[in-house]
């Protein structure tokens, strides 16, 4: 004994001459030791005893010294486990006193390892920064698109540039080199390990692993708790606030200007898929390999490290679904329902070990609530656009605003198909009762196939519907009948092309389009009747040259030509300033004109212009053909009203 201990020199070859293998934790983490007598366990317990202490006075960290202090120092633990009458109890029986002097190394020790633990989690957790995130995200955007899945929107553009300091130098290996199960492993998520990030640098986690045992050993399981999980959880709220998620109240979200909320929303989309995809996974299998030793500490320190930023991420989430609804706001709460609609599954396998799953269900409520959000704001959209109040004709009867805010809102949720069709099953939007809803009514039952509609299709339906009757009662606010049936072939042109070429069309169908093109060329015709009556009236033989004895005052050529020259030039300067935008709208309400004026003028020349001699030919009739079919070129293009030209 004496020989051994004077020349004691902390080198790991003379610790394990104390503390043999028999005396070191087996296989199964139990301390073990055969056939020692008091003498020899005394021996043993003063070399353990000197390590620990040495060690407790120094200011020095062991894993920051060298591999043999930090075995020497784990092998005199194993010995003080053992004696403490920790594990499997010893083959003999070990005096009280070197018991309780085992138990007071063994807390000096427990401390020491405690702080151990720390400062490696602290100094070896990995920086993560904004471009870490979005680079782990945009590689699981990628493996979601190659396998069928929607690509994730980039994040770059939603973090803010106060996230710049915390862009740290990147020292990190493939997570699967040290680390073991994966996202896929646990819940088929297209995420797998070399897609996630080290939280903590690989070569540093079996040395936690090792003082994680040795503590779970000794018993010491709920202060590794502790450590363990405030250390994480302080890295994961640091994580939040470099995605840009501070912790905000109900009543500040409720007074948040929309803008700057709409920014918000955003951000916690994509921190909401990173935070769960990349961080909770990779907290997972962290958590499962460094206290693999105690299932119970294991499900225990995961719950305890995650709960409160997730449950930070959702408070978010449920204070949208009680805040004031508004149109603008419907999409963002749609990607907000997708995205925590998608990360469920995840998050079901993640917390499959919480017994009562509060997560999961504040998350499906979250969900709930989110989609009545939803449905109530679509029904409060339907009534606004039935009391749509504006009396301001558009200048030339060019497309009113609203059918273009109505159309382009439409084509958005039609992006949103599978998740509004769900939402919306067996929900009706009915605005309110009276004139609109009966228009809408009528005009739907017309012929439209109902039962193959989609449940968002039924209500796109209801909600163009709306827009028509508002635009019908618009239209009577034009003096002018003709300008009322530009405005409305202008507008109702408009939701058609809309319809046509989106994803409407194949909600609305086939049938709906036909039905409306032919309302256009209703509309045409009545415009024609009401605009160019009086030119065409001018044209009418009334029996001039007829002999009739009617005692009617005939009309002369000379007055004939007079009445046409000043009804074309009224009409030329009236509607060359009304505006028709769609080039082929515009194109077939002239070939309409031309095809009833043009034929008409020259049966009316045949007929009169021979009756008007030299001078007075050349007076008053103006206009030639072709006069008339280049002037008509100029209708509807909202040009000033300039006096038609005519051949010099």
């Amino acid at each position: 004994m004496i020989r051994i201990l004077s020349g004691f020199d902390n080198r790991l070859s003379i610790i394990n001459d104390l503390f043999p293998p028999s005396a070191v934790a087996d296989d199964d983490g139990d301390a073990q030791v055969d056939g020692v007598d008091d003498s020899e366990a005394e021996l043993r317990l003063e070399a353990a005893q000197k390590v620990v202490l040495r060690w407790d006075a120094s200011d020095s960290l062991l894993w920051e010294s060298s591999p043999e202090d930090a075995e020497e120092y784990l092998a005199a633990v194993n010995y003080l486990i053992f004696l403490a009458g920790y594990g499997t109890s010893p083959a003999v029986s070990i005096a009280d006193d070197l018991v309780t002097r085992a138990e007071v190394a063994l807390q000096i020790s427990m401390s020491r390892l405690e702080e151990e633990f720390r400062h490696l989690m602290v100094r070896n957790a990995v920086p993560l920064d904004s471009n870490d995130l979005c680079s782990s995200i945009r590689c699981l955007s990628l493996s979601s698109a190659s396998d069928g899945g929607e690509p994730i929107d980039d994040f770059e553009s939603s973090v803010d540039d106060e996230n710049h300091h915390h862009q740290l130098q990147q020292q990190q290996q493939p997570a699967s080199e040290q680390l073991e199960g994966s996202p896929k492993d646990r819940s088929g998520s297209t995420l797998v390990d070399d897609r996630c990030l080290d939280l903590i640098h690989p070569e540093v986690v079996a040395d936690l692993k090792v003082i994680a045992d040795h503590m779970i050993l000794a018993k010491y399981d709920r202060e590794l708790h502790q450590v363990y999980c405030t250390v994480r959880r302080d890295i994961l709220d640091e994580c939040l606030s470099i995605l840009g998620i501070d912790r905000i109240s109900i009543e500040e979200v409720q007074r948040i200007e929309w803008r700057m909320l709409d920014d918000k929303m955003k951000k916690w989309i994509q921190a909401l898929k990173i935070i769960v995809r990349i961080l909770l996974w990779g907290e997972r299998r962290l958590c499962d390999h460094i206290l693999a030793a105690s299932e119970e500490l294991k499900e225990e320190c995961f719950m305890e490290t995650v709960k409160g930023p997730v449950m930070q991420l959702l408070n978010f989430g449920d204070a949208i679904t009680i805040c004031q609804r508004s149109a603008e706001k419907l999409f963002r709460m749609l990607d907000m329902h997708d995205a925590l609609a998608d990360v469920l599954p995840d998050l079901q396998a993640l917390f499959a070990g919480d017994p009562k799953d509060l997560i999961c269900e504040a998350v499906e409520g979250i969900l709930k609530r989110l989609g009545d959000s939803v449905k109530r704001t679509l029904m409060e959209f339907g009534n606004a656009i039935q009391r749509e109040p504006s009396r301001r004709p558009t200048q030339g009867g060019e497309i009113h605003p609203m059918a273009r805010y109505v159309l382009n809102y439409v084509k958005l949720l039609a992006d949103y198909m599978d998740t509004l069709n769900f939402l919306l099953e067996n929900e009706v939007i009915g605005g309110d009762q009276g004139n609109a809803e009966s228009y809408g009514n009528s005009r739907i039952s017309d012929g439209e196939n109902l039962e193959s509609m989609t449940p968002l299709g039924h209500h796109i339906l209801v909600i163009i519907s709306y827009l028509e009757f508002n635009l019908d009662e618009k239209s009577k606010i034009y003096e002018d009948g003709a300008m009322r049936y530009i405005f409305l072939m202008n507008n109702i042109n408009y939701i058609v092309n809309k319809v046509k070429d989106s994803d409407l069309g194949k909600l609305l169908g086939d049938h709906w389009i036909r039905k409306h093109r032919s309302q256009i060329r209703q509309y045409a015709r009545s415009y024609l009747r009401t605009s160019w009556i009086k030119v065409l009236s001018c044209m009418k033989d009334d029996g001039f040259g007829s002999g009739s004895s009617s005692s009617v005052s005939k009309v002369t050529p000379k007055d004939k030509f007079k009445n046409f020259n000043l009804a074309f030039e009224e009409i030329y300067r009236v509607q060359t300033t009304w505006k028709v935008p769609d080039p082929q709208l515009r194109e077939e309400l002239r070939i309409l004109v031309s095809e009833a004026v043009i034929p008409a003028y020259r049966s009316f020349m045949g007929r009169f212009g021979s009756q008007l001699g030299g001078r007075q030919a050349t007076r008053h009739m103006k206009y030639t053909p072709d006069d008339l079919e280049s002037n008509l070129s100029d209708l509807f293009e909202g040009l000033p009203g300039f006096a038609p030209r005519k051949k010099t």
